[in-house]
């Protein structure tokens, strides 16, 4: 066998520890109404933060190294230079972006872009869509502007 681990009764043992805690908790999320459920009453958000919280309390207890903030820190002070970037390359990329807008079927951006809206609309499934928009040369941000439309912007509360 090519995995030196393979067959072993530890490792099998956590493999399933893993499985049965991963089912375990995703059961209690299909129990709230599924994932979108947990997502609106807030739990999903809630369970990200009290993992950062323990995350950042095992770092500040010296139980997770994070090299350069916790151990190994480097006592001189660094100045950092900010960065510029030529106004070149920005003039650059807006001119491309420019001829793809100019090269492009505006009769089919609009239709993808209606179809998008559409389907965002319904249960359909997007990937199919964000595909051809993209093989039409419609942009990320022309892509999520007509997702934000449908769907508003989410704020967590609390910001």
């Amino acid at each position: 066998s090519i995995d030196p681990l393979a067959g072993s009764y530890l490792i099998e043992h956590l493999t399933d520890e893993i499985e049965k805690e991963s089912t375990d908790y995703i059961s209690k999320i299909d129990e709230m109404g599924g994932a979108l459920t947990a997502i609106e009453r807030g739990y999903m958000q809630n369970e990200i933060q009290n993992a950062a919280y323990a995350a950042q309390q095992a770092i500040e207890r010296g139980e997770q190294v994070v090299v350069g903030v916790n151990q190994f820190q480097v006592d001189e002070k660094l100045t950092l230079e900010r960065l510029k970037v030529d106004p070149a390359i920005e003039a650059a990329a807006r001119a491309r972006l420019k001829a793809l807008r100019e090269g492009r079927n505006e009769k089919r951006v609009d239709e993808l872009l209606g179809r998008l809206k559409s389907a965002a609309l319904s249960t359909q499934n997007l990937l199919p869509l964000f595909i051809e928009c993209v093989e039409n040369d419609i942009t990320l941000g022309e892509i999520c502007n007509t997702l934000r439309g449908v769907w508003g912007e989410y704020v967590a509360e609390g910001f």
